[in-house]
Protein backbone atom coordinates (compact mmCIF):
# COMPACT_ATOMS: atom_id res chain seq x y z
CA UNK A 1 0.00 0.00 0.00
CA UNK A 2 1.61 3.49 -0.98
CA UNK A 3 0.31 6.06 1.54
CA UNK A 4 0.76 10.03 1.28
CA UNK A 5 0.02 12.82 3.92
CA UNK A 6 -1.48 15.91 2.46
CA UNK A 7 -1.43 18.76 4.83
CA UNK A 8 -3.63 21.78 4.38
CA UNK A 9 -6.00 19.34 2.01
CA UNK A 10 -9.30 21.44 3.02
CA UNK A 11 -7.42 24.48 0.72
CA UNK A 12 -7.51 24.57 -3.16
CA UNK A 13 -4.11 23.22 -3.69
CA UNK A 14 -4.19 20.91 -1.14
CA UNK A 15 -7.48 19.18 -2.20
CA UNK A 16 -6.15 18.92 -5.74
CA UNK A 17 -2.96 17.43 -4.46
CA UNK A 18 -5.00 14.85 -2.38
CA UNK A 19 -7.14 13.84 -5.51
CA UNK A 20 -4.41 13.43 -7.83
CA UNK A 21 -2.39 11.44 -6.01
CA UNK A 22 -5.28 8.95 -4.92
CA UNK A 23 -5.97 8.58 -8.50
CA UNK A 24 -2.08 7.94 -8.81
CA UNK A 25 -3.11 4.41 -6.27
CA UNK A 26 -1.64 6.14 -3.18
CA UNK A 27 -4.35 5.84 0.49
CA UNK A 28 -3.99 9.48 1.37
CA UNK A 29 -4.60 11.07 5.02
CA UNK A 30 -5.74 14.53 4.59
CA UNK A 31 -4.82 17.07 7.21
CA UNK A 32 -6.62 20.20 7.84
CA UNK A 33 -7.14 22.56 11.00
CA UNK A 34 -10.46 24.26 10.98
CA UNK A 35 -12.06 23.03 8.18
CA UNK A 36 -13.57 18.94 8.41
CA UNK A 37 -12.03 17.08 5.08
CA UNK A 38 -13.92 13.85 6.51
CA UNK A 39 -16.16 13.71 3.35
CA UNK A 40 -13.44 14.36 0.74
CA UNK A 41 -11.65 11.76 2.67
CA UNK A 42 -14.49 9.20 1.90
CA UNK A 43 -14.38 10.09 -2.03
CA UNK A 44 -10.97 9.86 -2.16
CA UNK A 45 -11.15 6.62 -0.30
CA UNK A 46 -8.61 7.94 2.51
CA UNK A 47 -8.61 9.42 6.14
CA UNK A 48 -9.21 12.65 7.69
CA UNK A 49 -6.98 14.05 10.39
CA UNK A 50 -6.75 17.11 12.33
CA UNK A 51 -4.03 19.20 13.89
CA UNK A 52 -2.99 22.75 14.35
CA UNK A 53 0.57 22.90 12.91
CA UNK A 54 1.56 25.56 15.00
CA UNK A 55 1.45 23.26 18.32
CA UNK A 56 4.02 20.73 18.37
CA UNK A 57 2.36 18.61 20.61
CA UNK A 58 -0.69 18.26 18.09
CA UNK A 59 1.43 17.50 15.15
CA UNK A 60 2.98 14.36 17.42
CA UNK A 61 -0.57 13.10 18.28
CA UNK A 62 -1.82 13.30 14.34
CA UNK A 63 1.54 11.71 13.01
CA UNK A 64 1.71 9.13 15.78
CA UNK A 65 -2.09 8.56 14.47
CA UNK A 66 -1.37 8.27 10.90
CA UNK A 67 1.35 5.69 11.81
CA UNK A 68 -1.00 3.85 13.57
CA UNK A 69 -3.97 3.73 11.21
CA UNK A 70 -1.62 3.57 8.11
CA UNK A 71 1.70 1.91 9.08
CA UNK A 72 4.09 4.33 7.35
CA UNK A 73 3.83 7.49 5.09
CA UNK A 74 5.82 6.93 2.06
CA UNK A 75 4.82 10.61 0.92
CA UNK A 76 4.77 14.03 3.10
CA UNK A 77 3.51 17.20 1.29
CA UNK A 78 4.05 20.17 3.05
CA UNK A 79 1.34 22.68 1.49
CA UNK A 80 -0.30 23.96 4.52
CA UNK A 81 0.13 27.29 5.28
CA UNK A 82 -0.92 30.76 5.67
CA UNK A 83 -0.77 34.49 4.54
CA UNK A 84 -0.89 37.75 6.22
CA UNK A 85 -0.60 40.96 4.53
CA UNK A 86 0.73 44.63 5.53
CA UNK A 87 4.02 46.39 6.04
CA UNK A 88 6.45 45.09 7.86
CA UNK A 89 6.36 47.25 10.87
CA UNK A 90 2.51 46.89 10.81
CA UNK A 91 2.91 42.78 11.46
CA UNK A 92 2.32 42.36 15.06
CA UNK A 93 4.98 39.69 17.03
CA UNK A 94 2.18 37.64 18.15
CA UNK A 95 0.88 37.24 14.49
CA UNK A 96 4.64 36.82 13.43
CA UNK A 97 5.60 33.82 15.07
CA UNK A 98 2.01 32.33 14.53
CA UNK A 99 2.71 32.46 10.68
CA UNK A 100 6.55 31.38 11.10
CA UNK A 101 5.01 28.26 13.36
CA UNK A 102 2.37 27.52 10.80
CA UNK A 103 4.43 27.83 7.62
CA UNK A 104 7.80 26.76 8.08
CA UNK A 105 7.98 25.23 11.74
CA UNK A 106 4.58 22.53 10.82
CA UNK A 107 6.24 21.22 7.70
CA UNK A 108 9.90 20.89 9.95
CA UNK A 109 8.04 18.86 12.62
CA UNK A 110 5.66 16.82 10.52
CA UNK A 111 9.09 15.88 8.28
CA UNK A 112 11.23 15.29 11.49
CA UNK A 113 8.31 12.91 12.86
CA UNK A 114 7.62 11.26 9.74
CA UNK A 115 11.30 10.74 8.72
CA UNK A 116 12.77 7.80 10.56
CA UNK A 117 10.30 5.55 9.18
CA UNK A 118 11.00 6.55 6.22
CA UNK A 119 15.34 6.17 6.74
CA UNK A 120 14.35 2.89 7.99
CA UNK A 121 12.66 1.35 4.88
CA UNK A 122 15.20 3.24 2.88
CA UNK A 123 12.08 5.10 0.92
CA UNK A 124 10.51 8.09 1.36
CA UNK A 125 9.55 11.48 -0.73
CA UNK A 126 8.78 14.49 0.95
CA UNK A 127 7.39 17.53 -1.36
CA UNK A 128 7.33 21.33 0.05
CA UNK A 129 4.70 23.65 -0.79
CA UNK A 130 6.46 27.35 -1.18
CA UNK A 131 5.58 30.63 -3.68
CA UNK A 132 7.20 32.47 -5.91
CA UNK A 133 7.58 34.82 -3.74
CA UNK A 134 9.34 33.29 -1.90
CA UNK A 135 11.96 32.98 -5.03
CA UNK A 136 11.78 36.65 -5.29
CA UNK A 137 10.19 38.23 -2.40
CA UNK A 138 6.56 40.99 -2.14
CA UNK A 139 6.17 43.91 -1.09
CA UNK A 140 3.87 43.97 1.63
CA UNK A 141 4.09 40.68 2.12
CA UNK A 142 7.56 40.44 3.74
CA UNK A 143 6.99 37.91 6.54
CA UNK A 144 5.19 36.02 4.37
CA UNK A 145 7.86 35.50 1.50
CA UNK A 146 10.18 34.30 4.21
CA UNK A 147 8.55 31.84 5.60
CA UNK A 148 8.13 30.55 1.67
CA UNK A 149 11.98 31.18 1.08
CA UNK A 150 12.64 29.30 4.21
CA UNK A 151 10.80 26.44 2.74
CA UNK A 152 13.12 26.41 0.00
CA UNK A 153 16.01 26.44 2.14
CA UNK A 154 14.65 23.77 3.89
CA UNK A 155 13.83 21.36 1.24
CA UNK A 156 17.80 22.21 -0.30
CA UNK A 157 19.24 21.22 2.88
CA UNK A 158 17.30 18.32 3.96
CA UNK A 159 17.50 16.80 -0.04
CA UNK A 160 21.44 16.37 1.10
CA UNK A 161 21.18 15.07 4.37
CA UNK A 162 18.21 12.44 3.30
CA UNK A 163 19.62 11.67 -0.09
CA UNK A 164 21.72 8.60 1.06
CA UNK A 165 18.84 7.15 2.83
CA UNK A 166 16.80 7.34 -0.71
CA UNK A 167 14.73 9.98 -0.03
CA UNK A 168 13.89 12.71 -2.52
CA UNK A 169 13.21 15.99 -1.41
CA UNK A 170 11.60 18.16 -3.53
CA UNK A 171 9.76 22.10 -3.32
CA UNK A 172 6.82 23.27 -5.73
CA UNK A 173 6.89 27.58 -5.68
CA UNK A 174 3.23 27.87 -7.47
CA UNK A 175 2.38 31.46 -9.14
CA UNK A 176 -0.84 33.16 -8.49
CA UNK A 177 -3.44 30.23 -8.34
CA UNK A 178 -7.14 30.69 -8.28
CA UNK A 179 -7.74 29.76 -4.46
CA UNK A 180 -9.92 31.64 -1.87
CA UNK A 181 -6.87 32.99 -0.61
CA UNK A 182 -7.03 35.58 -4.04
CA UNK A 183 -11.16 36.52 -2.44
CA UNK A 184 -9.69 39.36 -1.25
CA UNK A 185 -9.06 41.00 -4.29
CA UNK A 186 -11.59 41.87 -7.20
CA UNK A 187 -12.51 40.88 -10.43
CA UNK A 188 -10.61 44.04 -12.23
CA UNK A 189 -7.19 43.21 -10.03
CA UNK A 190 -7.62 39.16 -10.83
CA UNK A 191 -7.51 40.37 -14.37
CA UNK A 192 -4.27 42.55 -14.21
CA UNK A 193 -2.57 39.72 -12.59
CA UNK A 194 -3.49 37.53 -15.34
CA UNK A 195 -2.50 40.06 -17.49
CA UNK A 196 1.22 40.38 -15.97
CA UNK A 197 1.30 36.71 -16.41
CA UNK A 198 3.13 35.57 -19.51
CA UNK A 199 0.93 32.81 -20.15
CA UNK A 200 -1.94 35.22 -20.02
CA UNK A 201 -4.32 33.16 -16.95
CA UNK A 202 -4.13 32.59 -13.42
CA UNK A 203 -3.05 28.95 -12.45
CA UNK A 204 -5.85 26.41 -11.18
CA UNK A 205 -5.08 24.21 -8.31
CA UNK A 206 -5.06 21.32 -11.15
CA UNK A 207 -2.17 23.13 -12.48
CA UNK A 208 -0.12 23.04 -9.13
CA UNK A 209 -1.32 18.87 -8.80
CA UNK A 210 -0.22 17.73 -11.61
CA UNK A 211 2.93 19.05 -11.12
CA UNK A 212 2.99 17.44 -7.49
CA UNK A 213 1.81 14.32 -9.17
CA UNK A 214 5.15 14.05 -11.25
CA UNK A 215 7.48 14.81 -8.25
CA UNK A 216 6.11 12.10 -6.23
CA UNK A 217 6.36 9.44 -8.95
CA UNK A 218 8.55 7.38 -10.08
CA UNK A 219 9.46 9.63 -13.12
CA UNK A 220 11.28 11.85 -11.20
CA UNK A 221 13.21 9.23 -9.66
CA UNK A 222 16.70 11.12 -10.17
CA UNK A 223 14.98 14.78 -8.67
CA UNK A 224 16.19 16.20 -5.25
CA UNK A 225 16.89 19.65 -3.88
CA UNK A 226 15.38 21.23 -6.76
CA UNK A 227 12.31 24.18 -6.68
CA UNK A 228 10.11 24.16 -9.86
CA UNK A 229 8.00 26.75 -10.06
CA UNK A 230 4.92 26.88 -11.65
CA UNK A 231 4.04 30.53 -12.18
CA UNK A 232 2.94 30.57 -16.17
CA UNK A 233 6.26 32.96 -16.54
CA UNK A 234 5.57 35.12 -14.05
CA UNK A 235 8.87 34.92 -12.36
CA UNK A 236 11.81 33.69 -14.70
Amino acid sequence: MRTALITGASGGIGSAIAGRLAADGYTVALHSHSRDCTELAKALGGIAVRADLSDVSQIEAMTEGILRDLGHIDVLVNNAGISVTGLLTDISPETRRHLFSANVLGAVECTRLLLPEMIRRRSGCILNISSMWGQVGASCEVDYSTTKAALIGFTKALAQEVAPSGIRVNCIAPGVIRTAMLDCYDEATLQELAAETPLGRLGTPEDIAKAAGFLCSEEAAFITGQVLGVNGGFVI
